[in-house]
C-alpha cells in the first residue's frame, strides 16, 4: 500500500441536467475551473443509458482486467471516483465506479466502473479539489492498468 497526506482545495457542488454527457461535462467543468485532481465522494441521480466494464460471458482469466462494455438503460445510480492526471495522455484520467439499478427490473444492480453516461433527469455530484500533492494516473503493472500514484515531493522522495 501506498499513501500520502492531502491538501484540500474548493468544494463544488455540480447539478447535472437531463440529456448531459456525464463524463463530458465533468471533465469540462474540471478544465474550465482548472481542476487537474480531485475526490468525489458522491453523486447520485438517474442515468437513461450508461456503459459499464463487464462482459456476459465467462471470464478467459479471472486474474485479468475486463475491458468489454456493457450497456444498461434506465438506471439509479450513486458512484464516487477519484481524478487524477494521466501523463501518458495530458489529460484528466477519471475512475469512477457506480453501483446502477435497473427501473425495469425490480432494481436489479450492478456495480462497475463507468466508461460513459447519459443523464436522466438530474445527477447531484460533491467534487473536492486537492490541491497537493500532484496525483498522477500512469499505466502501470503487467496490464497497463491507470493506478493512481503520488508525485514525488521533498517530503516523500528517499534520502
Amino acid at each position: 500500500m501506498r499513501h500520502t497526506e492531502l491538501t484540500m482545495g474548493r468544494t463544488f457542488a455540480l447539478a447535472f441536467d437531463d440529456g448531459d454527457d456525464f463524463v463530458s461535462e465533468l471533465t469540462g467543468f474540471c478544465a474550465q475551473m482548472g481542476i487537474r485532481q480531485a475526490i468525489i465522494p458522491m453523486f447520485l441521480g438517474g442515468f437513461r443509458r450508461v456503459g459499464l466494464v463487464g462482459t456476459s460471458g465467462p471470464l478467459q482469466d479471472p486474474e485479468a482486467p475486463v475491458w468489454e462494455e456493457s450497456v444498461l438503460h434506465t438506471v439509479e445510480a450513486v458512484g464516487a471516483a477519484t481524478l487524477a492526471w494521466g501523463p501518458e495522455s495530458n489529460s484528466l484520467a477519471p475512475h469512477i465506479h457506480v453501483a446502477v439499478g435497473r427501473k425495469d427490473l425490480e432494481a436489479v444492480g450492478s456495480v462497475s466502473h463507468l466508461l460513459w453516461a447519459e443523464v436522466q433527469f438530474i445527477q447531484e455530484m460533491f467534487l473536492q479539489e486537492v490541491t497537493f500533492p500532484r496525483l498522477l494516473r500512469p499505466k502501470c503493472g503487467p496490464h497497463a492498468l491507470p493506478t493512481l500514484s503520488f508525485a514525488p515531493t521533498a517530503e516523500t522522495e528517499p534520502l
